[in-house]
């Protein structure tokens, strides 16, 4: 059991059959009634955030969550298939239950999957990944004065935003948690 005093930027709790994370708090002690805290939390289910009042001393149950690191496969058909790489018992996850991820994923690359009692609910992605780009218009000389920015279409299928200096072949680092460009790889 969680209470409110246990809260904290992070934690996890189930509300109403579903797993929560708190992605911010405040405890308020007004000079007139009791204490209360004032929440923002994230569904981990739907990623949709609530704000959220509960009265101090109330208690949570812990949602059943079990994270388990992955190895990518392939992909096939819109399913993407992983390998735990402690057990090496294959799963499948579709296309929409990925969203953004699958856009920089690449093959034999371990993850971290979120399992809601044994149903996966999210994947984490390393911080940072290097990949090719296989696409992009050419930057033109006098270009780079301005410090524009193209699109590139990277090896996985995914598109982000990259200086115009970048041409195609180039290995560049990425930030998965925002999707952007960091550095190019040497």
């Amino acid at each position: 059991m969680i209470a409110t005093a246990d809260f904290r930027n992070g934690a996890k709790i189930e509300i109403d059959g579903a797993p929560y994370v708190i992605v911010d708090f405040q405890h308020v002690k007004p000079g007139k009634g009791g204490a209360f805290v004032r929440t923002k939390l994230r569904n981990l289910r739907t990623n949709n955030t609530l704000d959220k009042t509960f009265r101090s001393g109330e208690r949570f149950e812990e949602p059943d969550l079990s994270d388990v690191e992955m190895q990518f496969l392939y992909e096939q058909k819109g399913e993407y298939h992983f390998m735990n790489t402690e057990t090496y018992e294959q799963l499948f996850i579709t296309e929409e239950q990925l969203g953004a991820s699958k856009d920089f994923l690449k093959e034999n690359m371990t993850v971290n999957i979120l399992f809601y009692q044994g149903v996966p609910i999210e994947t984490t992605l390393p911080n940072f990944v290097e990949l090719e780009i296989v696409e992009t218009p050419p930057g033109f000389k006098g270009d780079t004065a301005t410090g524009g920015t193209k699109m590139a279409k990277l090896e996985t299928g995914g598109s982000v935003k990259v200086p115009l200096h970048i041409d195609e072949g180039t290995v560049i680092k990425i930030d998965t948690r925002t999707g952007s460009y960091v550095e190019r790889v040497k």
